[in-house]
């Protein structure tokens, strides 16, 4: 029971992440692709903006499948290869160190949910 409890926190919490900083970068892509570092600028096949669009899309897509509990363990170990790549493109400072965690919980919520 505790377990299923736990399990069920930690899927929302990420999910309502997820959501929440796709609908930000929805609102100011061009303000989020500046987490983009330099030296990855030419080989985006999108431009910046684009790819940050594309990236609130993906964020929105797996915040939702992980809310309502569908494809859960799909949509938290697309999650969690999302997160390494957030950490590749944009490095670990201040801001990406958070992401850490949410990584760790995407892949927690994939090995528990794996049939």
């Amino acid at each position: 029971m505790m377990r299923e409890a736990s399990f069920h926190i930690l899927r929302v919490g990420i999910a309502i992440t997820f959501l929440w900083i796709g609908i930000l970068i929805l609102k100011d892509p061009q303000g989020w692709s500046g987490y983009i570092q330099p030296w990855l600028l030419d080989f985006l096949p999108l431009t910046p903006d684009h790819m940050m669009i594309s990236t609130a899309i993906l964020d929105i897509t797996v915040g939702t499948l992980l809310l309502i509990d569908k494809l859960t363990w799909q949509a938290s170990l697309v999650g969690a290869a999302h997160l390494v790549t957030v950490l590749i493109v944009s490095g670990i400072n201040s801001v990406t160190a958070r992401d850490i965690g949410l990584l760790a919980g995407c892949l927690s919520l994939f090995i528990f949910s794996v049939k």
